[in-house]
């Protein structure tokens, strides 16, 4: 029998009351100044005592040794020695740049001085949260919703637009949105006002409207107003088609597929700071886009890219069949969830408009394979000097720690990573530095994303931004 280690026992004990105590603090910042706490990009609002202790943990992977909550903890009470404003505060930043300062301040001094911007005269005042309807209630849909209702302080999901289905189809609805086969329970309550056709999730009344067609739909007549409109079916792509949705109510469409035309295909952390203001109509792109555009970027800025190819082991999606049937697209009509099927992608082609100063050609293709999310996109690059693989895998992980794509790019070096450990990331792709192989100027990336989940957080940010409500992080990340 193995002895057991009492010191290490104790110290755990230890760490788990401190993680106890940081949760009421996290939540009165959260609830009473909106501000939302981090660790190394990660939130920690709504986080259990395990949870916490996980993510803290976490930081061995990326930063090479693990954070203690004895080390956080005391910038954590820091925080709420000061009158902040609407922001995003890291603890995992605030630790590790404080190790590094010289200057011998106190942990209060130099949180005051890291944090200054959500403080003082130059503070974000709170702002009412801004109108949200979702048109289309499928994978993406529901998902998006989950964080919409997470994240009522800045957005409110006010309505959702679906077709018809039938006897009880708000409750079936609503029995979706309680349970995922792969993300789980939704965290929190459900219940049904069928009468007035209303889910109340967590207390956020969502209005359920049936309507075929979305020029019928007058949103104002639901108390809706200056809303922002996500497009989660893909019917509509172009500005004409995108447009019958700018009804009564309705101030901006975004799209959760690829923009074609004129349409701005925006990758959040990449692009999104290029939309102009009085946009009303643009595209969050392709899950696969949005996993290469910010890995693809962070390269070509170290070290210039002449030309590149993406290949996507993607998972099957609703646009596939159980069984062999006929689909309008080659291969796509054999059963999904029984073969690898070689498929298109468009996700290259995309590159060049989140990407248009990138010179490179950028070629991509798809294999869909028998998993129901997470997939693997193969970036090969012939990049634009000679370097190494150890250089490469440093400048990446500092990327995932310190850039402004660290809400984009995760890292991991567990050496015995699958796709099914990536469920739920909110990345929009993680560097796996196992597999990468550099020799000279060629380098080969193996970037994981949950093209579900991951995805629908970058759609998130892309509201958030365009309504106002997107605050800043602190200590602001190294440019």
């Amino acid at each position: 029998m193995t002895a057991v280690n009492d010191d290490s026992f104790t110290n755990w004990k230890n760490r788990e009351e401190i993680a106890e105590s940081m949760i009421p603090i996290i939540g009165k910042l959260h609830r009473e100044q909106d501000v939302t706490v981090l660790l190394h990009s990660r939130s920690l609002v709504n986080k259990s005592v395990v949870s916490i202790l996980k993510t803290h943990r976490f930081a061995r992977q990326i930063a090479g040794a693990e954070l203690s909550v004895t080390e956080t903890m005391p910038f954590l009470q820091a925080l709420t020695t000061l009158d902040l404003g609407p922001s995003q505060i890291d603890l995992g930043m605030l630790a590790a740049t404080y190790k590094k300062d010289d200057r011998g301040l106190s942990v209060e001094e130099f949180t005051a001085e890291a944090v200054a911007g959500a403080t003082g005269d130059n503070k974000i005042e709170r702002r009412e949260p801004r109108d949200v309807v979702l048109y289309g209630f499928g994978r993406i849909g529901r998902l998006v919703a989950r964080l919409l209702i997470e994240k009522a302080g800045g957005l409110r999901l006010r309505a959702i637009v679906v077709r018809g289905g039938g006897d009880q189809d708000i409750v079936k609805r609503a029995s979706l949105l309680r349970r995922d086969s792969i993300h789980g329970q939704f965290q929190g309550t459900i219940t049904v006002d069928e009468a007035n056709s209303k889910i109340i999730a967590n207390g956020n009344e969502i209005k359920v409207i049936y309507s075929n067609d979305p020029t019928s739909v007058d949103y104002t007549t639901h108390g809706i107003n200056n809303a922002i409109l996500i497009d989660n079916t893909g019917t509509w792509r172009d500005r004409e088609g995108l447009s019958k949705h700018l009804r009564p109510g309705i101030d901006k469409v975004v799209l959760t597929a690829p923009g074609k035309g004129d349409v701005p295909n925006v990758v959040h952390g990449v692009n999104h700071d290029m939309i102009k203001p009085d946009e009303q109509i643009l595209s969050c792109a392709s899950c696969t886009t949005n996993a290469i555009v910010p890995p693809l970027k962070a390269m070509a800025d170290e070290y210039g890219v002449l030309r590149g190819h993406v290949e996507t082991i993607h998972s099957f999606t609703n646009d596939q069949n159980l069984l062999d049937n006929y689909h309008s697209s080659d291969r796509r009509g054999r059963s999904a969830p029984l073969n690898m099927v070689i498929t298109e992608t468009g996700a290259a082609s995309a590159v060049a408009k989140a990407l248009p100063d990138l010179e490179a050609t950028i070629t991509g293709s798809s294999i869909r394979v028998p998993v129901p999310d997470v997939s693997i996109a193969i970036l090969s690059l012939q990049l634009g000097r000679e370097t190494t693989r150890a250089e490469v895998l440093d400048y990446l992980r500092d990327v995932s720690l310190t850039s402004p794509l660290k809400r984009q790019i995760d890292f991991t070096t567990a050496p015995d990573a699958v796709s099914s450990d990536f469920i739920g990331s909110r990345h929009a792709s993680i560097v796996d530095a196992g597999p990468t192989k550099v020799d000279g100027d060629n380098a080969i990336l193996y970037l994981w994303y949950d093209n579900e989940f991951g995805y629908s957080c970058q759609v998130i940010r892309v509201v958030q931004h365009v309504s106002g409500v997107e605050y800043p992080t602190y200590p602001a990340p190294a440019v």
